[in-house]
């Protein structure tokens, strides 16, 4: 393996799912990321008004409440996190859910049930790596 020189990115993890949730922040954190992890997406789309400006949004879409979908709409709506690379993280796996989110704004589509937590980390990376230049 050739060395890195990878930027060390500032990431909001949503997922309401808290054991994923402790496993992608410690997965990201181990790789020298800062990690912000809010199961709630009302909380995390509070912390976003208040001006956390995160350089990636990993977003589930199936959560009480608010889906993924709908906080990616309201981040881009509202203009939130702007610049910021947002990927959605979940097992919605279907073409249709997979273009509602790109539709919605997202950078990318990640799903958790077809990737292992290294191979998250490194495609959530490689998409951060090409929009943030």
């Amino acid at each position: 393996m050739e060395p890195t020189t990878q930027k060390n990115y500032s990431i909001l993890l949503v997922d309401d799912d808290r054991f994923l949730l402790d496993m992608y922040t410690l997965k990201f954190k181990n790789e020298g990321h800062t990690v912000e992890a809010i199961p709630d997406p009302n909380l995390a789309l509070e912390k976003l008004r208040k001006g956390f400006l995160p350089n990636i949004i990993l977003l589930d879409v199936v959560m009480p409440g608010v889906s993924g979908f709908e906080l990616l709409e309201t981040i881009k709506k509202e203009n939130l996190a702007k610049g910021a690379v947002i990927v959605m993280l979940t097992n919605q796996g279907l073409q249709e859910d997979i273009d509602k989110g790109m539709k919605f704004g997202a950078s990318g589509y990640i799903i958790k049930a077809s990737s292992i937590p290294s191979e998250v980390l490194q495609k959530t990376l490689a998409i951060a790596a090409a929009q943030l230049t």
